[in-house]
């Protein structure tokens, strides 16, 4: 789609990098979404009534709505399910419920999440799933001693080439953009409190304070 572009870079809707960037996340959580539900219908494959239909198929998309995610508000059509399974305990229909977007929700902390960890997953590639299951737990465990060289040999080792941001300029204003909403839910310390001690000179292994032996005059 086109966009106007006025002389100082900027469109109707704000800075070019910020659409580039509500773009690019349009494009992974529509991919995320779709991941979510192929998942969900080939996990229950083998579910069939007696004439050997399967009860788990896909049944086109819900109506386009808003959702406000930290790359700004953007437009999503999530796909629709239609299972036909019945709970036996309570005797009503299963229903599918995503667990990136929920139906209710306008503003979904799980899709503010998921984006980042989308894109150094597996934007280039489409394989959406292991970042589907781990959400950012891989951001929590990067590690630290150094901020720079850790976050960036991260964005190093899973990013390559998109071949959906259409430029590198555009690739590197969504790592940008991306890396920014991540880093909000790193540990940089997980204990603050030990700081002083290991400025001290007190040693630690495998998270535990090691003791120095006494030594007794002769």
């Amino acid at each position: 789609m086109l966009s106007v572009v006025n002389a100082d870079g900027s469109t109707p809707n704000g800075s070019l990098i910020d659409e580039i960037v509500r773009e690019g996340a349009r494009r992974m959580l529509a991919a995320a979404l779709e991941a979510e539900v192929d998942a969900y219908i080939a996990a229950l494959a083998d579910q069939r009534d007696e004439m050997g239909r399967r009860l788990v198929v896909r049944n086109g998309y819900h109506q386009p709505r808003k959702v406000t995610t930290a790359a700004g508000a953007v437009e999503v059509k999530a796909p629709r399910v239609n299972d036909r399974r019945v709970d036996e305990a309570t005797g009503e229909r299963k229903r599918f419920a995503s667990a990136i977007l929920p139906p209710w929700c306008r503003k979904s902390p799980k899709v503010s999440e998921v984006l980042p960890l989308l894109y150094l997953h597996g934007l280039s590639s489409g394989d959406f799933v292991p970042a589907l299951e781990q959400f950012l737990e891989h951001w929590i465990h990067l590690r630290t001693t150094n901020p720079i060289e850790s976050t960036f040999a991260t964005v190093r080792l899973r990013t390559k080439v998109t071949k959906g941001a259409g430029s590198a300029a555009a690739a590197l204003a969504m790592v940008f953009k991306l890396v920014e909403s991540a880093q909000a839910r790193w540990r940089a310390v997980n204990a603050p409190h030990l700081v002083a001690l290991v400025r001290a000179g007190a040693r630690f292994e495998r998270g535990r304070l090691v003791e120095r032996p006494e030594f007794t005059a002769a």
